[in-house]
């Protein structure tokens, strides 16, 4: 089976036009070591700071910020640079970085590091009062974490940055409820500079204790072989049935989910293997990049390593990790399940085969070669159900890692490719930094003013008064007005959060959104972790979705397919991802550790979730045992639903009325041998 059409090069270029994340900057032989060093230190201190040390939390904060915003402005470029190579010399750079990146560099690590080293009793009584230079260093932070997260992730999020704080100074001229008092420049910065509401809140502080260690073992355990591991087991598993290639798709990225939270990365990673035989097995290339991008997203949603949103709702709801991980278990399961009906279903249409033996590599030549590897990730997920911290287990899986590297005489780790391992783990972290960081500002505004309350306010009322609205013009009534602005609510927020995620990074979505969400479906009565995790998935969904999917304008550069048409299909393959999130909130259950759980409520609700994807899946495939007519596409369509709202009645209800839709299909089978149907791309 050939593994690839495109050379690492072209694919390492395909992830850095599309994730803004890994455009760096090009630099010279003596710039670029010093740069290697300062990133293997940052892996280092993080290391030993979270397993070894006592480090008090400002100083743990700053040191964060200092190594991200001084790397920030040394490897990204006021422009993304249209090539990888060096910039030509000229009298105002230095090994390819301009002298006022250098500078603006060392006035951030400056600024970042002033408030930590002044004694804490000086803080302390500097706080509601800052002197001229506490407010020139505080607006220097603020400017330079602004600018490092438009150069490493996009204008938008920096905007929005700009536009809370525009918020805060302007309170008195805002409209309607979102009117306040307003706060001065000095209030500002006092409030986001000196205290830890703002820039060293708990976004960076999430950051810095627990998810650089949970990057860096996902790199070392890449580096040791085990995604090889996990792209091997999904071709034994998967690769013979029909289709195979794109089922093998699903399960590598359901496996690589498990060590990695990034949805580009993932996409390249294993769409360089999959997309190609897809396409080989006859896949149009639109739909084989869109079922590698929609099951690279599920990485952020696949325990046990989540993405950085997991680290923050540790925080955000005071409950262990291994909570966390067990709520996202059974909703990351149907994301999967849901691609899989609608691969499995095209492949069926179109006659397609699967894998031959020749293809396919051999069960025990597989784990002969890389059993070791997957015992780093056995002593995290055990760490983390025995109850321990997360920083803890990620130490422990970081120096399992190591050890098995040494040992592994496969993909032994030499001196060069550990300090790679360190320093592509400290670089992969630099750009989410300052992306918390900017979120920190625009978290300590919310906190600042109460916005989050106004706006939670905002979209209660609006959604009270469109299902008000509603409920008069519907000629019967099928619902109360409190369920209809429940219901209204729900898909306020989610569009909110899709918009949101098209031009920011899931995290920072999630923690921007979640200051307005979790207020408004706290009136709704919505538990916290429910609300939390609504928000989060449907940021998530928004590298799939058109018209800024990331993740399928990647997948779609290693296939040659449409971006855009790509995104649409991603989109629909990922449908599952859009329900789920309207599951677990009518039904918490599903959720496993939310309050009033029961095995009864969760099966009732996970059988419910399962038939009504399928269903869904049936109806945008348009096939079941041969191709539906569009009456019965629609039928089906509407029968889901009933499947997907939790209770025997709904789900007996729509057992009877797909079984007319089933019947039909049985005796048209029958009648009417099915010919191969011809793909187009």
């Amino acid at each position: 089976m050939k593994t690839t059409e495109l050379t690492a090069a072209e694919l390492a270029e395909i992830e850095r036009k599309y994730d803004p994340e890994t455009a760096f900057r090009a630099t010279g032989w003596y710039l670029g070591v010093v740069v290697s060093a300062l990133l293997v230190a940052m892996s280092v201190y993080h290391f030993y700071a979270s397993g070894f040390a006592l480090i008090p939390e400002l100083m743990h904060r700053g040191i964060h910020i200092s190594f991200v915003l001084g790397l920030v402005f040394i490897l990204f470029g006021w422009r993304k640079a249209p090539t990888t190579q060096v910039a030509p010399a000229r009298w105002w750079r230095f090994q390819g970085v301009p002298y006022l990146d250098l500078l603006w560099a060392v006035l951030a690590i400056s600024a970042a590091m002033y408030l930590p080293l002044l004694p804490p009793e000086i803080v302390a009584q500097r706080v509601g009062n800052p002197n001229q230079t506490d407010i020139f260093m505080g607006t220097a932070l603020l400017l330079l974490t602004l600018e490092a997260a438009r150069r490493s992730v996009g204008p938008t999020l920096p905007i929005i940055g700009i536009v809370f704080i525009l918020f805060a100074l302007f309170g008195p001229y805002a409209p309607g409820a979102l009117k306040h008092g307003g706060t001065s420049w000095l209030g500002l910065i006092n409030h986001l500079y000196m205290t830890n509401q703002g820039i060293y809140g708990i976004a960076i502080g999430v950051m810095a204790k627990y998810v650089f260690l949970f990057i860096l073992f996902g790199v070392l355990a890449t580096r040791i072989g085990l995604g090889q591991l996990f792209i091997d087991l999904a071709m034994v598993i998967a690769g013979r049935y029909a289709g195979g290639p794109a089922k093998v798709a699903i399960f590598s990225s359901a496996f690589m989910g498990t060590i990695s939270g990034s949805s580009i990365a993932n996409t390249v990673t294993t769409g360089a293997l999959t997309i190609p035989a897809m396409k080989k097995v006859g896949y149009s290339g639109r739909f084989s990049a869109a079922v590698e991008a929609t099951s690279s997203t599920g990485g952020q949603i696949t325990p046990p390593i989540l993405g950085a949103a997991a680290f923050i709702m540790v925080e955000y709801l005071e409950i262990p990790l291994r909570d966390i991980l067990a709520a996202a278990l059974f909703p990351a399961l149907l994301h999967y399940f849901g691609i899989f009906i609608m691969v499995h279903l095209e492949a069926k249409r179109l006659g397609l085969r699967g894998l031959t033996a020749e293809e396919m590599p051999k069960l025990g030549l597989v784990l002969k070669q890389h059993w070791l590897s997957v015992i780093p990730l056995i002593i995290l997920v055990y760490m983390i159900l025995a109850g321990r911290t997360p920083d803890y287990a990620a130490v422990y899986g970081i120096i399992a890692c190591v050890v098995v590297g040494v040992l592994n005489p496969v993909n032994r780790l030499t001196l060069l490719d550990f300090w790679n391992a360190l320093a592509d783990g400290a670089k992969n972290t630099l750009a989410v930094g300052a992306a918390a960081a900017t979120v920190g500002i625009v978290v300590g505004v919310v906190t600042l003013t109460g916005v989050g309350f106004r706006l939670g306010y905002v979209v209660v009322q609006t959604a009270s008064d469109m299902g008000a609205f509603i409920g008069q013009i519907w000629p019967f009534s099928i619902a109360t007005v409190a369920q209809w602005s429940l219901f209204l609510s729900l898909v306020l927020i989610a569009v909110a959060c899709i918009i949101m995620g098209a031009g920011i990074p899931t995290t920072a979505t999630y923690i921007i959104l979640v200051a307005v969400a979790a207020p408004a479906l706290a009136v709704q009565n919505i538990e916290p972790i429910v609300a939390h995790f609504f928000v989060f998935y449907y940021g998530v969904l928004a590298d799939i979705t058109p018209p800024v999917a990331l993740a399928a304008y990647a997948a779609a550069g290693i296939a040659g397919s449409n971006p855009f048409q790509t995104g649409n299909t991603a989109f629909r393959l990922g449908i599952a991802k859009a329900l789920v999130p309207f599951v677990f909130v009518y039904s918490p259950a599903l959720l496993l550790v939310a309050d009033g759980f029961t095995w009864s409520a969760f099966t009732i609700t996970l059988i419910g979730a399962m038939l009504g994807i399928a269903s869904l899946g049936v109806a945008f495939s348009g096939y079941l045992l041969t191709t539906l007519r569009l009456w019965e596409r629609w039928w089906v369509a509407v029968v889901s639903l009933l499947f997907i709202a939790p209770g025997i009645l709904t789900m007996g209800l729509g057992i009877a009325l797909m079984l007319p839709i089933l019947l039909l299909q049985v005796s048209r089978a029958k009648a009417v041998p099915q010919a191969k149907v011809q793909n187009t791309d």
